[in-house]
C-alpha cells in the first residue's frame, strides 16, 4: 500500500486554498508624474557622461556661425535673427539630432522592451528622455545668446525669455526627434532624419528671413523651431511688442504639445512590435 500525502489530492487542504487564492493580481500602474520624473532622473544619469561633449559642440558651432556671420551682418533686425537663431540651434542639435539618434538605437537594440515591461506610462518615457536631453542644451544656449549680444551690440536686458523659449521650443524639438528615431525603420535612417532636422534649423533659423525666397519663407514656417526664434529675437528691440513675443511662444507651445503627442503615439506603436 502507497502513502500520498493529502496536499496533492484534489480535495487536499492546500489544493482548497491554492485555489481559493486565485492568480496573483498585478500591482497598478505608475502615474504619470512619479513615473516622469524618474525616467528623467534616469535619463538624466545616463547622458550626464557625455555632458561636457554635448555642451562644447552644440555651442561651439552656434558660436562659429555667429562669426562667420558678422562679416556679412553689420546690425538691426539681421543680427537679431542671427543671434536668436544660433541660440535656438543649440536646442536643436540636442533635442532633435540626439534624440533622433537615441530612440532610433534604442529601437534597433531592442531597449524599448525593457521600458515596455515597465508599469510606466508611454508619455512618461517620451517626456522624460526628452526633458533630459533638453536639459543639457541651457547653459550653452545662456552662453551662446550672450556672446552674440557682445559680438552683435545687441541690449541683453530680456534674456529672461529663454526661460520660456528654451523649454517650448526643447519640447516642439525633442518631440519630432522622438518621432523621427521611433518611425524610422532602421537606426541610420533616423540619424538622417535628425541631421536634415538640424539642418533645416540652421539654414531656415539663423539666415535672416527678409532675404530668403517666397518658397523658403513657407517652409521657415513650418518649423517648429521658428517661433522660439522669432519670440527670442522680438525681445531684442528697443519697445518688444510682448504681445507678439506671448504669440510666438504659444504656437511654439502648441506645437509642442502635438509633435510629444505624435511621439508617444510612436513609442506605442514601436514598443508593441
Amino acid at each position: 500500500m502507497s502513502v500520498v500525502p493529502a496536499e496533492v489530492l484534489p480535495g487536499g487542504a492546500l489544493a482548497v486554498e491554492e485555489t481559493d487564492r486565485g492568480a496573483a493580481e498585478l500591482g497598478p500602474r505608475a502615474r504619470l508624474w512619479p513615473a516622469l520624473v524618474a525616467v528623467y532622473r534616469a535619463q538624466l544619469s545616463r547622458a550626464r557622461v557625455a555632458r561636457i561633449p554635448l555642451l562644447f559642440v552644440a555651442t561651439f558651432q552656434s558660436v562659429g556661425i555667429m562669426i562667420l556671420m558678422r562679416g556679412v551682418v553689420d546690425g538691426g533686425a539681421e543680427a537679431q535673427a542671427v543671434v536668436a537663431g544660433s541660440a535656438v540651434l543649440v536646442v536643436a542639435f540636442v533635442a532633435l539630432n540626439l534624440l533622433a539618434q537615441y530612440f532610433g538605437q534604442l529601437r534597433a537594440s531592442g531597449g524599448l522592451d525593457h521600458y515596455a515591461t515597465l508599469p510606466v506610462p508611454p508619455a512618461a518615457v517620451v517626456l522624460g528622455a526628452a526633458g533630459a536631453y533638453a536639459s543639457f542644451t541651457v547653459p550653452g544656449t545662456v552662453v551662446t545668446a550672450v556672446f552674440g549680444c557682445v559680438l552683435f551690440g545687441l541690449p541683453m536686458a530680456h534674456l529672461w525669455v529663454l526661460v520660456a523659449v528654451i523649454p517650448l521650443a526643447g519640447a516642439a524639438l525633442a518631440g519630432l526627434g522622438a518621432a523621427f528615431g521611433l518611425l524610422a525603420p532602421r537606426p541610420e535612417l533616423a540619424t538622417v532624419l535628425g541631421q536634415l532636422g538640424m539642418s533645416a534649423a540652421l539654414l531656415l533659423g539663423v539666415l535672416p528671413a527678409d532675404r530668403m525666397p517666397e518658397g523658403v519663407r513657407f517652409l521657415r514656417d513650418l518649423l517648429p523651431s521658428t517661433y522660439g526664434v522669432e519670440a527670442f529675437a522680438r525681445t531684442f528691440g528697443p519697445h518688444p511688442d510682448w504681445a507678439f513675443v506671448l504669440g510666438d511662444l504659444a504656437v511654439c507651445g502648441a506645437v509642442g504639445i502635438v509633435s510629444l503627442g505624435v511621439a508617444t503615439w510612436a513609442y506605442r506603436r514601436a514598443a508593441v512590435r
